[in-house]
């Protein structure tokens, strides 16, 4: 009994990889560069246990143990750069939850539907540009002498040194990475928006609801569902706080309030030469990031019904 059973599931597998082997074909570059460029590095992982020196190779190199994690708790820097990262990457994941939440609602209430598709148009385009690119144009712009003191200085404030201010530099950070972000994150939104049943509206409408009653008792409801499963698993990339931001827009002037784990890691390897350690602050912050992540997925799938596998 047991034999047919088995007989009959592998002829049904069979059955389904005649089906689907062309979707498998598909897959099969993405699994190779994943394999290539993700799994096979993670044998460098060995480099945090050792006092590793680029001469020695992995083989020669000094084994330390857990030196390294050691050194990284005992550094005074190492602490503030966690705290600069927990800082940045908490106040981007409000910032980028709140506003395009707000805005999606604000957006879904124009009636002219060029208005609005001109207006959702403006607000991506930010996307879409790199932040070497920004960076250039943030920096001019945000100078002492730039266009934006210029403007402050017609109200007699400033200058102020934006980029070159430990005071400073983590709000223009914020703020400048929510414009570029905020119309993308909004099309999440937008979908939400567009789910809800119109019918809704027409009976609420009926009972003499204004627009305002209607955005509060159905529009803001039926969108906090999908606010808790974006807010969730956003909880699993709270230590990315934007490498290649910070790396374009940062300078020595503000590593006490700017400098993160992954430009931090950067300077230790490649500038200080400290590769063992750089791979042990790497290693720390993949391993937290991999528990967010799990955390993340059961709080969206308990709380919202949202789930992958």
């Amino acid at each position: 009994m047991h034999i047919k059973r088995s007989i009959s599931k592998g002829g049904k597998r069979v059955k389904t990889l005649k089906k689907t082997w062309p979707f498998h074909v598909m897959l099969l570059p993405a699994v190779i560069f994943l394999i290539v460029f993700s799994y096979i590095p993670m044998g460098g992982i060995v480099m945090a246990f050792q006092n590793f020196k680029p001469w020695l190779g992995i083989s020669g190199s000094e084994w330390v143990g857990f030196d390294n994690f050691r050194f990284l708790f005992e550094r005074n820097d190492s602490l503030q750069v966690i705290w600069n990262t927990l800082v940045i990457a908490v106040l981007k994941l409000i910032f980028n939850l709140f506003i395009p939440f707000v805005f999606a609602i604000l957006l879904n209430e124009i009636r002219k539907v060029a208005l609005q598709r001109t207006i959702q148009t403006l607000v991506y385009l930010p996307h879409f540009l790199s932040w070497v690119i920004l960076g250039g144009i943030l920096i001019d712009l945000l100078s002492t002498t730039g266009l934006v003191n210029r403007v402050l200085g017609t109200f007699g404030l400033g200058p102020y040194f934006f980029l070159g201010d430990n005071a400073w530099f983590r709000s223009t950070v914020i703020v400048t990475d929510v414009w570029k972000e905020f119309g993308y994150n909004t099309i999440v939104f937008l979908a939400a928006l567009a789910g809800i049943n119109p019918a809704l509206y027409e009976a609420a409408e009926i009972d003499g609801a204004g627009r305002w009653k209607q955005t509060l008792n159905i529009t803001v409801p039926s969108l906090v569902p999908m606010l808790m499963v974006v807010g969730t698993l956003a909880l699993g990339n709270v230590l990315n706080a934007g490498f290649d931001q910070i790396f374009n827009l940062y300078n020595a002037l503000v590593y006490q309030t700017g400098d993160i784990i992954d430009t931090f890691v950067y300077r230790s390897a490649l500038e200080h030469g400290e590769m063992g350690f750089a791979t042990a602050v790497g290693l720390f912050k993949s391993v937290i990031s991999m528990v967010l992540i799990m955390c993340s997925y059961k709080l969206a799938k308990k709380y919202g019904g949202y789930r992958i596998f």
